[in-house]
């Protein structure tokens, strides 16, 4: 029987990890018992600072308060992305990924009647109320809306040492979590494979029946010791290395953005993301293209043209191979996060491929080891898909980019470079909308609204061939005259984002 589980490796996706499966499992009649191993030299990478609206969801499971996440991560609210010169790289060239569905999602064919009605205005601006909302800099809900609750969909900005910490207090002290401080020595296996302890520098051998590699990019279970390989993909993705850094406000009230901004460069493009005390910001780019000292020229001048300054810290240098794991479970071994494999900051999707390999884990729990090889393999098979879709959802960015400046963008505009599933989902797309029967499981990763988002932000143009119904036309302007009658109520009713966020750090926000 499953009794036993050790987490080996910290951060937010170890922690986050042991405190879905404890929050979850604690009441059983036999409790299981939940061991997280941290080595307390090795510090967690830090930059993965932006999240998705499920982050609500399972900080609520965990039982986390979202004031006490606010006060304690320095966190913000984020809700989407802004993409500048990714199209053509001119001047005006900018568009939004908002978290908020379309007004009439699902009810009515919106892109044929923007395409029919209103071409000259941007896809998202027409069907969401959030892009002005983050233009204008409104938090996504008021003083009086209740923790975990929302006006406009929305997602967090956060400091990533900070939430480790955070959550690592909140799983001990409030869930049982056990926590060692201590350096794995090595893996000692029983008979049949399977791992039956490891064994620590202080604390000996600590055994159980089931082990969750949370060690990074090292992947000190799964890939080290199981020599599970990773899949690369940096033949169709091709960042791998990045370059961050923590840059101050000019001045403590300086407004705060509600979204991601990602901006295209030469050879990669830098995020920028808004906390209450600092902003971070980095480079990532493909280094057979550029060179670091030319990326680091390139963020260094962006950061003056955003901000005025020009005397930074030295950035801190990150190099990853973009890929994922054959596997992710294996025997009695499991892997999340880095240690599961990791393809580029581009939409955040790290932290949310972590929630959804810990809520897979605990609801799926096995009770015994002869049900964890079936439970295993479902594990595979869904994250393997998730991971190829992460994938398509990404280079979608990057194919339908009309840059040709450089050798980089030229080269992720190469039709040979596009997977085959986005590759038949285009030749689709060119008659006919992004839509849910492309994305036919429970649980997607990217809906086809966010496919919508990006296909037309990058300005695709489909040829529609189905003939609209005569009632569709009135339909969708009435979804469009929604959306922006809601965009003005909410522009007038939202407080700005440092203010709610002062607020909240003051006085709390209402329990629902």
């Amino acid at each position: 029987m499953l009794r036993r589980i050790v987490i080996v490796g910290g951060g937010s996706a170890g922690w986050l990890t042991a405190g879905l499966i404890a929050a979850e499992h604690r009441a059983a009649p036999a409790a299981l018992h939940i061991t997280l191993i941290e080595s307390p030299d090795v510090a967690p990478i830090g930059v993965g600072e932006g999240t998705w609206p499920s982050m609500r969801d399972t900080l609520r499971r965990i039982g986390v308060a979202e004031s006490d996440l606010f006060r304690a991560c320095d966190a913000a609210f984020k809700q989407g992305s802004r993409f500048n010169g990714w199209v053509d790289g001119s001047a005006d060239d900018s568009y939004f990924h908002p978290f908020s569905l379309p007004q009439g999602y699902g009810e009515v064919d919106l892109p044929a009647q923007w395409q029919a009605q209103h071409p000259q205005r941007a896809f998202a601006d027409l069907v969401s109320y959030q892009p002005l909302l983050c233009v204008q800099g409104r938090a996504p809900k008021q003083v009086v809306t209740p923790e975990y609750a929302a006006v406009a969909n929305y997602g967090y900005h956060l400091d990533a040492g900070k939430f480790g910490l955070f959550l690592r207090q909140h799983c001990q002290e409030k869930l049982g979590v056990h926590y060692v401080a201590d350096h794995v020595l090595s893996v000692v296996s029983h008979d049949n494979g399977d791992i039956a302890a490891l064994r620590t520098q202080q604390h000996g051998a600590i055994e159980a029946e089931l082990f969750i590699d949370c060690t990074g990019m090292q992947s000190l279970l799964l890939g080290q010791h199981y020599g599970v390989p990773l899949v690369p993909q940096q033949h169709v993705l091709y960042n791998d290395a990045a370059l961050a850094v923590q840059v101050p406000y000019p001045a403590d009230d300086d407004p705060i953005a509600s979204h991601t901004c990602s901006t295209a460069q030469s050879a990669g493009w830098i995020w920028d993301i808004g906390l209450p005390t600092r902003r971070g910001v980095g480079h990532v780019y493909a280094s057979r293209y550029i060179s670091d000292d030319q990326a680091e020229a390139e963020l260094r001048a962006y950061i003056a043209r955003t901000s005025g300054q020009t005397d930074i810290a030295t950035p801190r240098k990150l190099r990853f191979t973009p890929g994922y794991r054959e596997k992710f479970w294996h025997r009695n071994c499991v892997a999340i996060g880095l240690s599961a494999g990791f393809i580029e900051p581009l939409e955040a999707s790290a932290l949310a491929i972590v929630e959804m390999s810990a809520a897979m884990v605990s609801e799926e729990l096995p009770a015994t080891r002869a049900a964890m090889d079936i439970v295993a393999k479902r594990f595979n098979e869904a994250f393997t898909y998730r991971w190829e879709r992460v994938i398509d959802f990404l280079k979608l960015h990057y194919v339908l980019s009309q840059r040709r400046d450089t050798a980089y963008w030229r080269d992720n505009t190469d039709p040979a470079k596009v997977p085959e599933r986005l590759q038949e989902l285009l030749t689709l797309w060119q008659h006919r909308a992004p839509s849910r029967s492309d994305f036919y499981r429970i649980e997607e990763v990217f809906p086809s609204a966010s496919y919508q988002y990006i296909l037309y932000g990058m300005g695709f143009r489909s040829d529609f061939s189905r003939a609209p119904k005569p009632q569709e036309a009135a339909m969708a302007d009435g979804y469009f005259h929604e959306a922006a009658s809601l965009a003005r109520k909410m522009l007038g009713a939202l407080p700005d984002n440092r203010a709610l966020i002062h607020h909240i750090k003051r006085h709390g926000l209402q329990k629902i």
